[in-house]
C-alpha cells in the first residue's frame, strides 16, 4: 500500500468535500453568515428567487436544525465526511466485486470517464429507482449528471438495509449536500479514483488509513492545546500499523487460546506470538490454578474501546476465524457467530466507528457472500451523549406509564395558572430511577467515552427496564410513536451501559493520548469523581486503569501507548497498578519512526496477563533499527530467537524492587542490584524543584540585558533581599549539555523578596506563579537541566542564586557530600542509573533523589572533582556572556603575533579537552569498582561529551573582534580587565577608564562597506591591534584576521574586514547573545547605505539625533558629492569597460541615496520623539520601540530566547 499517496490525496479530500457540501448549502441559501427565507407554493420551493421541488423545503429544515444545535461549521464538517465514507466504502465494494448487480458506480473497468453504472442504467434494479425516469434520463443525452445522482441515491440506499450505520436512507438533508458535477474530470469521485491506485484497495487497512490523514489537518489543529468535545477524536486518534496491531491481539487473544490449548494449530500461523520463558514455580502454580480446562469459541469476547476505524477489531476477526474452523465449524456460520457474539467495540466518534462497521462487515463479505442481504446487529458503538434528553419526557412515554387523576380537575379559570390536582403515575418507580440515571450517566458521553463506569445498581436494573420496553412496537397513534421514539432512545443508552459494564475475555486497545495539560475540564472533574486522579497524567493512563479494575482476574489486555508511562514520576501510580494487577506478559518498544518514515512516534505496546504477578515477560527493544519497514522483521526475527540481544527476559517484580517502578527491562541484574542494596541520593541531599514565574518573559532577562549594577551578586538568603534595592537575582535556569560549572546567564525578577512574582495572578485573581521551596533560594548545592535534548548534565551550585523549574537543584544535607554526589551524577555510572530511572531526558527531582549512592562514593578524590570544576569554570568565563568575563584570553600572553596568541590558546584548550576526559575517566573508574559494575559501564569517555570549547581559530578571529567592538563602544577597556561600563543611558561613563584605546565618545560606531568615516569600525579595529598587540605586527596581523574570514581573491585585508563587518558580524552577534543583543544595528535598509552599531546601555534620549547629526547627514553630502565626481569621471573615461565599471558604482550609489533620504526621514521622526529606554523591560520589548530603524526586528521581538 502506497501510503505517502494516501497521506497526499486523503487531506485535500477533506478539504474539496467541505468545499464541496458548503457550495451546496449555499445553493439552497444556507451559508456562513445568513439564511435565505423559503417560501412553499404548491410542489415548489422558492428560494432566493430560485425553483426546487417542494421536498427540498423540509430538508432545508432539517439543515438549518442541525446548525442551529452544532453550529455550521461543524454540520459541513460532518457533511463532508458522510459522503467521503461512503464513495470510500462504495470504492471498496466495487473493487471487490461485492456490489448485487455487478457494476461499477464510480468508475469503469476499463478506465473510461463514465462510471460503468451510467452504461447499464437500465439494467439497474435498485429500491426506490424508477426505471421509467432513468430509460427518460439517460435517452435524452444529457442529463447524465441528474442520472447519475439517481443512480448514486439508490445505491446508497440500496446499502442501508446492511448497514445503515454507514449509508442512512437518503432522503433528508444528507441528499440536500450530495456534491454537485460528480462526472467532472476534476470530480471529487474521480479524483478518489485516480488518485488511489486500485491495488491499494485490496486491503480493508485503507479505510483506517485514509481516516488517519483525512483527519491529520484537523489534528494538527486543535493538538497541543485544550480542546472542545467534538474536536477530541481528532486530537486523540492515531491508527495502528498492521504489525503492532497482530502483535497486540495474538499475545492477548492468542495468547489466551494457546494457555489452554498449548497444541493448538494456530500458534503457527501468530507470527507475533510470544513464547515466554519457563515460569517459576510459584508462578506456575498460580496459573495452573486460574486456567480454565476448556474454552467455547462462541463465549470468547474482545472489546477495544477505542475502536476508531475497527484495525484491531479486523485483526481479531482473523484470528478468531481460525479458532473455530479448528474447532470444526463451517466456514458460512463464522462471520455471524464472530459479528454478533464474539466482537465489541466502542469510540466517541461517530465516522470512526461506521468505518470500523463497515470493515468488519467486508471481511465477513469475504467468507459469506449472503451476509450483505442477512443484516446483522454489530456490538460496535459510537458512544451517544444524552445531555439533549429530557429524562421526563422519555419516562412519560415508558410502555405502561400514565398518570391518572384521583381527583378530577375542576379549574374553572383554564387561562390562568392551573389549579392543583391529585394524581398518582402508574409504572415502575425502578425503571423511572434507571432512566434518571442513565440519562445522568451518559450527559458527557462525547467527552467521557469509555472512561464512563456504569454503576453496579444500575447494571442490576437494566434487565428489568430492558424487558418492559422490548414489547413496543405499536407506532398507529401520537403516543404509540412517541412511546416507541422513547422506548428506542432508552433501548440505545442501555446498550451503551451494557457494552461498557460487561466482562470481557480481552481487552486491547490503542486508547486516546492528552497529556493533563490538554484535557478538559470536565474530564479531570470525571477523573477526581472516578477515583482516576491518581492517573490523569495523560487520558491514555486514566483509559487502562478504567479498564484494569473493571475486568477480573484472567482478562487478557493489550495496549499500545507512548511508553513514557514506563519511567517517569508522573506515572508512578499508573505502574503500581499494572504491577498490582498482573504481569506485563511481552513488551515492545519500537523506533521512534516505526509508523512510517516521516512520522516520529514514541511508543510502545505491550501485553498483560491478569493470572499472575510473578511471570517473566519478554521485552524487545528496536529502537536500534531504524525505519518502518525494517520495525516487524526485527521484531519477528527476536520472537523467535531467543538470544536477540534486543530481546530481554524480565520479571514484573523485579521492577517494584527499583524506587518508583521504572519498566527498565534491558539494564543487567548487576545494575538492578545497585539500587536494591544501596542508600538513595534523596537521604543525603534535598533535590527541589524551583521557581515558576508564571510568565518567564515578564520575570527573567538574560544578565546582559539590564544594568549590571542593578543585579544582585552575593546573596545567601531571601531575607537579604527584603532591603536590597537591586530588582535582579543570578538564577539557575538549565540550559544546554554542560557539566562541572556554567550556564550562568539568566537572572530573575527577586526584588523585596520576590513581591512581583508572589502576587502575579490572572484576571480572576489566581495566582499565576509557583514560589516554591524559597526557602531552599541562594543555598549552595548542585544544579541540573531538567530537560535535555543529549546527556544529563549536572554543576556546582554556588551560593547566590535563585533556581526555577528547568533549573533543578539538590541541597546536601552534609555539604561534604557536595562535591562526591556531583562527582557521581556527572559520572558514567550516574547516567546509566539515571537513564534506567528515566530515558525520557526528562530529570525530575524524584528521579536524581532516586539515585543510589553506596557509602564509598564519599572517598572518592575530590581534587579530580576541584579540577573539572576549575577548568569547566575557567571554560565558561573565557566567553562574553559570562559575567566573570575579564578580557579577550588571546590577550593572555602579550606577544605581538595574533596567529601565535591563537594557536597557544587552541593548545590551551585542547590541553584542557585530555585533562578532563582523564579526569573522568579517572572518577568513572572508581564508581565502576564501586558499584561491581565492570564490563556493564564503560568508563570512556567521548570527546562529544566534555562540556568545553573546542580549539577554532576562526571562532577566536570573531571573538576577539567582538572584544574590540566592546572596547571601542565603551564595554570593555583595553586598560582594566571585566566590564568598564554595563549601566544605562550612559550615565556615569568615564572617558577617563579607557587608555590608549579611547571608548568611542557617542557610543555609535559606523559600520559601512565604503570607508566614509575615519572612526568606522573597520578602521578602529586596525588601531584597535595596533594597541593591543604592536604595530609592527599590524600588517600581519591583519592579514591573518582577513583569511581566517575567509579573504577574497583582489581583496584588500581591510576590504575583507569590512564586509565581515558589514554583511555577518550582526548575524554572530545574535547568535552569541541569543537574539537579545547589546550592540544594535541602526540600517538604512537592504542597500546598507548606512549602518552603525550603538551600545545598549549609553543609548540615551539623545543618540539618534546625533546619529543623524554626526553621521547621516554629512553621509548625505558625501554620496551626492561622489554620485557628481562619477558623473565627471564617466565622461572622462578612455573605454566603455571603464565607463560601464563607473556606472555601475554610480547606480548603486543612486538607489543608497534614495535609501538613505527615506532612512533620514524616518530617524528624525524618531529623533524628536526622544525615546526613553527602561532596561528592566528586557531587549525584546525595547528593540521594538524604533520601528524600521533597526536591523532583524523580528529576529528579535518575534522569537524565543533559542
Amino acid at each position: 500500500m502506497n501510503r505517502n499517496k494516501l497521506k497526499s490525496y486523503a487531506p485535500k479530500a477533506r478539504r474539496a468535500f467541505i468545499q464541496a457540501v458548503t457550495a451546496r448549502a449555499s445553493k439552497f441559501g444556507i451559508t456562513t453568515s445568513k439564511i435565505e427565507p423559503v417560501q412553499v407554493q404548491g410542489d415548489v420551493a422558492l428560494i432566493g428567487g430560485q425553483a426546487y421541488p417542494r421536498k427540498v423545503a423540509e430538508q432545508r429544515r432539517k439543515l438549518e436544525e442541525r446548525i442551529a444545535l452544532r453550529g455550521f461549521e461543524q454540520v459541513m464538517e460532518e457533511a463532508a465526511y458522510t459522503w467521503f465514507n461512503r464513495f470510500a466504502a462504495i470504492r471498496f465494494m466495487e473493487v471487490h466485486g461485492y456490489l448485487d448487480h455487478g457494476y461499477r458506480v464510480l468508475s469503469h473497468p476499463e478506465g473510461k470517464a463514465t462510471p460503468e453504472i451510467i452504461e447499464h442504467a437500465e439494467h439497474i434494479d435498485l429500491p426506490g429507482l424508477g426505471r421509467d425516469k432513468v430509460i427518460s434520463l439517460k435517452l435524452d443525452g444529457t442529463k447524465d449528471e441528474e442520472l447519475y445522482r439517481m443512480l448514486l441515491t439508490a445505491q446508497c440506499n440500496a446499502l442501508h438495509a446492511a448497514m445503515p450505520f454507514l449509508f442512512e436512507l437518503i432522503n433528508d438533508e444528507t441528499e440536500l449536500l450530495l456534491p454537485d458535477n460528480l462526472l467532472h474530470s476534476d470530480s471529487l469521485i474521480r479524483q478518489m479514483v485516480s488518485q488511489i491506485d486500485e491495488s491499494d484497495w485490496q486491503e480493508i487497512e485503507i479505510i483506517g488509513w485514509l481516516y488517519q490523514f483525512y483527519i491529520s489537518e484537523k489534528k494538527d489543529e486543535v493538538i497541543g492545546r485544550v480542546v472542545k468535545p467534538e474536536d477530541i477524536p481528532a486530537a486523540t486518534q492515531l491508527f495502528t500499523p498492521n504489525w503492532i496491531v497482530k502483535y497486540m491481539v495474538q499475545n492477548s487473544l492468542g495468547a489466551k487460546w494457546i494457555a489452554v490449548y498449548p497444541q493448538s494449530g494456530i500458534r503457527t500461523k501468530m507470527e507475533f506470538y510470544v513464547e515466554t520463558e519457563e515460569q517459576s514455580g510459584d508462578a506456575k502454580a498460580t496459573l495452573a490454578s486460574v486456567t480454565p480446562a476448556a474454552l467455547n469459541p462462541e463465549k470468547l469476547t474482545l472489546i477495544d474501546p477505542a475502536c476508531g476505524s475497527g484495525h484491531i477489531l479486523v485483526e481479531a476477526y482473523d484470528l478468531l476465524k481460525d479458532i473455530y474452523l479448528e474447532c470444526g465449524y463451517s466456514l458460512r456460520e463464522i462471520p455471524k457467530l464472530i459479528l454478533t457474539k464474539n466482537l465489541f467495540g466502542l469510540d466517541i466518534d461517530d465516522r470512526a466507528t461506521q468505518l470500523a462497521c463497515f470493515a468488519l462487515m467486508m471481511k465477513a463479505r469475504e467468507d459469506d457472500r449472503r451476509i450483505l442481504t442477512n443484516p446483522l446487529h454489530l456490538n460496535v458503538l459510537s458512544i451517544q451523549a444524552s445531555d439533549h434528553l429530557n429524562a421526563l419526557e422519555l419516562i412519560r412515554h415508558l410502555p405502561g406509564e400514565r398518570r391518572i387523576e384521583l381527583l378530577p380537575n375542576s379549574d374553572l379559570f383554564s387561562e390562568t395558572i392551573a389549579q392543583p390536582t391529585l394524581a398518582i403515575n402508574t409504572g415502575s418507580k425502578l425503571n423511572r430511577a434507571t432512566v434518571h440515571s442513565l440519562v445522568e450517566l451518559f450527559q458527557r458521553g462525547k467527552t467521557l467515552g469509555s472512561l464512563i463506569e456504569v454503576p453496579s445498581d444500575l447494571q442490576s436494573h437494566l434487565d428489568i427496564l430492558k424487558s418492559d420496553i422490548e414489547g413496543t412496537t405499536s407506532a398507529n397513534s401520537l403516543e404509540g410513536q412517541l412511546q416507541l421514539h422513547s422506548s428506542a432512545t432508552i433501548a440505545s443508552l442501555m446498550m451503551q451501559a451494557e457494552v461498557l459494564s460487561r466482562h470481557y475475555d480481552c481487552v486491547v486497545a490503542n486508547p486516546p493520548y492528552m497529556g493533563l495539560k490538554y484535557i478538559t475540564a470536565s474530564i479531570k472533574e470525571y477523573a477526581a469523581r472516578a477515583s482516576l486522579k491518581d492517573h490523569s497524567a495523560d487520558m491514555f493512563s486514566m483509559f487502562i486503569e478504567r479498564w484494569l479494575r473493571s475486568q477480573p482476574t484472567g482478562t487478557y489486555f493489550a495496549f499500545m501507548t507512548p511508553f513514557v508511562w514506563m519511567y517517569i514520576s508522573s506515572f508512578e501510580r499508573f505502574r503500581y497498578s499494572i504491577l498490582a494487577r498482573g504481569s506485563i506478559r511481552t513488551l515492545v518498544q519500537p523506533e521512534y519512526h516505526a509508523f512510517f518514515d516521516s512520522a516520529y512516534v514514541p511508543i510502545c505496546a505491550f501485553a498483560i496477563d491478569t493470572r499472575s504477578r510473578q511471570q517473566i515477560g519478554e521485552y524487545f527493544d528496536l529502537g536500534k533499527f531504524y525505519g518502518a519497514e525494517l520495525q516487524p522483521v526485527k521484531l519477528q526475527e527476536a520472537v523467535q530467537n531467543k538470544s536477540a540481544n534486543w530481546r530481554y527476559s524480565v520479571a514484573s517484580s523485579e521492577f517494584a524492587a527499583l524506587p518508583g517502578s521504572p519498566f527498565a527491562y534491558s539494564i543487567p541484574s548487576e545494575l538492578r542490584n545497585a539500587f536494591k542494596k544501596r542508600r538513595s541520593l534523596g537521604s543525603l541531599a534535598s533535590p527541589r524543584a524551583g521557581l515558576a514565574t508564571g510568565d518567564n518573559t515578564i520575570f527573567q532577562r538574560y544578565w546582559w540585558e539590564v544594568a549590571f549594577d542593578n543585579i544582585g551578586f552575593g546573596v545567601t538568603s531571601i531575607d537579604e533581599t527584603k532591603h536590597r534595592s537591586e530588582k535582579w537575582y543570578p538564577c539557575n535556569s538549565g540550559g544546554p549539555f554542560r557539566k562541572w560549572y556554567g550556564n550562568n546567564e539568566i537572572i530573575v525578577d527577586w526584588q523585596h523578596n520576590g513581591q512581583r512574582i508572589r502576587n502575579f495572578k490572572d484576571a480572576n485573581g489566581k495566582l499565576r506563579s509557583r514560589p516554591q521551596n524559597t526557602e531552599w533560594f541562594f543555598r549552595e548545592g548542585i544544579t541540573w537541566t531538567k530537560i535535555t535534548s543529549s546527556f544529563f548534565s549536572a554543576r556546582i551550585k554556588e551560593a547566590g542564586f535563585v533556581f526555577d523549574d528547568t533549573g533543578r537543584s539538590a541541597f546536601p544535607i552534609d555539604m561534604s557530600w557536595q562535591k562526591p554526589l556531583l562527582g557521581l551524577l556527572c559520572s558514567k555510572v550516574g547516567g546509566v542509573f539515571l537513564s534506567t530511572l528515566n530515558p525520557t531526558m526528562s530529570y525530575t527531582s524524584g528521579d536524581i533523589g532516586n539515585v543510589p549512592v553506596d557509602d564509598a562514593v564519599k572517598s572518592i578524590d575530590c581534587s579530580l572533582v576541584d579540577r573539572l570544576i576549575e577548568m569547566s569554570k575557567k571554560d565558561w568565563d573565557e566567553r562574553e556572556t559570562s559575567w566573570n568575563f575579564s578580557s579577550t584570553a588571546l590577550l593572555g600572553s602579550k606577544t605581538t603575533c595574533l596567529s601565535q596568541e591563537i594557536e597557544a590558546w587552541n593548545q590551551e584548550r585542547t590541553n584542557r579537552i585530555k585533562e578532563t576526559i582523564n579526569l573522568e575517566e579517572s572518577i568513572n573508574q572508581t564508581l565502576i569498582n564501586l558499584y561491581n559494575l565492570n564490563g556493564k559501564v564503560d568508563k570512556n569517555v567521548d570527546e562529544a561529551q566534555v562540556s568545553l570549547a573546542r580549539p577554532n581559530p576562526l571562532s577566536d578571529v570573531k571573538q576577539a573582534m567582538s572584544y574590540a567592538i566592546g572596547c571601542m563602544l565603551g564595554r570593555y577597556s583595553l586598560a582594566e580587565p571585566g566590564l568598564a561600563y554595563a549601566s544605562s543611558g550612559n550615565t556615569g561613563f568615564d572617558a577617563s577608564r579607557y587608555g590608549d584605546f579611547p571608548a568611542d565618545e557617542d557610543g555609535i560606531i559606523p559600520i559601512t562597506e565604503t570607508a566614509w568615516f575615519s572612526d568606522d569600525a573597520a578602521n578602529r579595529f586596525s588601531e584597535f591591534l595596533k594597541v593591543a598587540w604592536s604595530l609592527e605586527a599590524l600588517k600581519e596581523n591583519l592579514r591573518f584576521v582577513a583569511d581566517s574570514l575567509g579573504a577574497k581573491a583582489n581583496e584588500t585585508p581591510m576590504d575583507t574586514i569590512r564586509r565581515y563587518l558589514s554583511r555577518d558580524f550582526y548575524k554572530d552577534h545574535l547568535k552569541t547573545y541569543k537574539k537579545r543583543p547589546i550592540y544594535w544595528l541602526f540600517s538604512s535598509g537592504k542597500e546598507k547605505a548606512f549602518e552603525c552599531l550603538v551600545y545598549l546601555h549609553r543609548y540615551n534620549e539623545s543618540t539618534l539625533s546625533r546619529m543623524r547629526m554626526e553621521y547621516v547627514t554629512p553621509l548625505q553630502g558625501r554620496v551626492s558629492a561622489r554620485i557628481e565626481q562619477l558623473d565627471r569621471d564617466i565622461q572622462a573615461a578612455s573605454t566603455t569597460a571603464a565607463q560601464k565599471k563607473l556606472r555601475v558604482e554610480q547606480e548603486k550609489l543612486k538607489k543608497q541615496q534614495a535609501e538613505l533620504i527615506k532612512f533620514d526621514e524616518e530617524l528624525r521622526h524618531y529623533a524628536d520623539k526622544r525615546i526613553k529606554l527602561d532596561l528592566d523591560d528586557g531587549v525584546k520589548v525595547n528593540y521594538g520601540k524604533f520601528g524600521n530603524l533597526l536591523a532583524e526586528v523580528k529576529t528579535v521581538t518575534g522569537g524565543s530566547d533559542e
